[in-house]
């Protein structure tokens, strides 16, 4: 861990123009936060690249890193925050994260503010720290990855969303729609360094957020702590049991052993016997990949920006 100073220090790299902040005007209720992006940029002395749609970012991106600042502020939801990972990470160049998207984990888990302005004099007076990410097939993700109902929950909130908006209210309803669309589980194969293991289950998920699993009562924290997944197994294989494992989450009171089972380890292949291509969910973002799904730690660390109250 490298720590880059007092908040004297920061304001003064802020002023040479050496924070950047890359904000997706579209990510989650940001369409209404521009001046709050402009209030956490003017903390930060910070100039702002921002993108109004989602295939924009990458580009804006780019443009950002093309500078070299110090520091690159990912203002979004963890789908940005993801994207903008994914593009630091190995470069040098730290990265910073203030809170706009509708549930935040990422930088909760950080431990910043929601509120941007708050979280930008956080970052101000912050401290650097490098990690290592996780990654399956090359893919980078911050909070978790998955396979089964939970990818197809975010193709039936895409959709409600363009009706709707974007509201947590209809990503929730998004759920209850999915599950009762649910027919039947998947053949899991999971490889890990302690053998091979073959479940039936309507979903697989690969988490690296700890604090999203504590959020919801759910444990492989220490597995997380230890750099490493936790890989949740859920015990469903009908409709009714998914509904009972989500009514059990939602009350506080899921078992390990009864409603899922936990895989711990910083290795694992997942394939689906018969399927060559199977729909990824990784931080709220999805795409289609080939099989089998390999996850790793990456070797490159990214630099992040700590608040110091986490000390």
């Amino acid at each position: 861990m490298r720590d880059t100073g007092t908040m004297q220090d920061r304001m003064e790299m802020a002023a040479t123009g050496r924070i950047c902040i890359v904000a997706n005007l579209k990510s989650g209720r940001n369409s209404r936060d521009a001046a709050a992006v402009d209030a956490a940029a003017e903390v930060l002395g910070a100039e702002v690249l921002a993108c109004t749609r989602p295939d924009q970012l990458g580009a804006t991106l780019d443009k950002a890193v093309a500078r070299r600042p110090d520091i690159i502020v990912s203002a979004g939801g963890d789908g940005t925050a993801v994207a903008t990972a994914a593009k630091l990470l190995g470069t040098g160049i730290a990265m910073a994260v203030l809170p706009f998207g509708t549930f935040n984990y990422f930088a909760r888990g950080l431990g910043l503010d929601p509120d941007p302005a708050e979280a930008a004099r956080q970052i101000a007076a912050g401290r650097i720290e490098s990690r290592r990410l996780g990654q399956v097939n090359g893919q980078i993700f911050l909070n978790n990855a998955s396979v089964g109902v939970y990818p197809r929950i975010l193709k039936e909130r895409e959709a409600i969303y363009r009706r709707w908006g974007r509201r947590r209210l209809m990503a929730h309803w998004s759920v209850v729609r999915s599950f009762l669309r649910f027919r039947r589980p998947m053949r899991v194969r999971l490889g890990t360094g302690d053998g091979t293991h073959h479940r039936k289950t309507a979903l697989v998920f690969v988490g690296r957020s700890g604090f999203q699993l504590a959020r919801f009562g759910l444990a492989g924290g220490e597995a997380i702590k230890a750099g490493g997944f936790a890989v949740l197994v859920v015990r469903a294989e009908s409709r009714g049991e998914l509904f009972r494992r989500v009514a059990s989450l939602a009350a506080g009171a899921v078992e390990e052993g009864v409603d899922y089972d936990l895989i711990q380890g910083d290795r694992l292949d997942l394939d689906l016997p018969g399927k060559r291509r199977m729909l990824l969910a990784y931080d709220g973002e999805k795409r289609k990949m080939e099989g089998p799904l390999r996850f790793a730690m990456t070797e490159e660390e990214l630099r992040l920006v700590m608040p110091r109250e986490r000390e």
